[in-house]
């Protein structure tokens, strides 16, 4: 299955983003009232400058304690973006993702972002993918 199979199977919203200076405490409300678990650090909504997750934001919290809600999103950020494009399959998705130990990946088209994908929408697309050769496989076995 195609990236772009699976953005297409996604309900219609635009991707969560907040700027560049925004503190930690603003991302972990926003993270909060959306019930998301990443969102992307971004000027305009298309050019990423990166991603930031709830993980992010609890290991800092672990680490440095309350006061670190006061940290710029900037700073803890990961800037060093992994994404894919809408024509990638699945399987490259999964495997990039399992490899990579994150759970959320910009879909590119060149420099600009046009949708993101979860390690939650990989499964989904491939237990539908094994789901449908199931049903094709029992086809031929019973001659339907």
């Amino acid at each position: 299955m195609l990236v772009q199979q699976i953005l297409a199977s996604k309900p219609a919203f635009d991707v969560v983003t907040i700027a560049p200076g925004s503190s930690l405490a603003d991302a972990a409300g926003v993270l909060s009232s959306k019930r998301i678990g990443a969102i992307i650090v971004s000027t305009d909504g298309k050019k990423v400058a990166g991603i930031l997750s709830e993980r992010d934001i609890v290991r800092e919290l672990g680490e440095r304690g309350s006061d670190c809600m006061s940290d710029l999103v900037d700073s803890i950020m990961t800037s060093k973006i992994i994404s894919c494009t809408a024509s990638d399959t699945s399987d490259a998705v999964l495997e990039k993702m399992t490899s990579g130990r994150f759970r959320h990946m910009p879909v590119m088209d060149g420099d600009d972002m046009i949708g993101l994908i979860s390690i939650g929408d990989v499964v989904k697309a491939q237990l539908s993918k094994l789901s449908m050769e199931k049903e094709a496989l029992e086809g031929m076995i019973k001659g339907f």
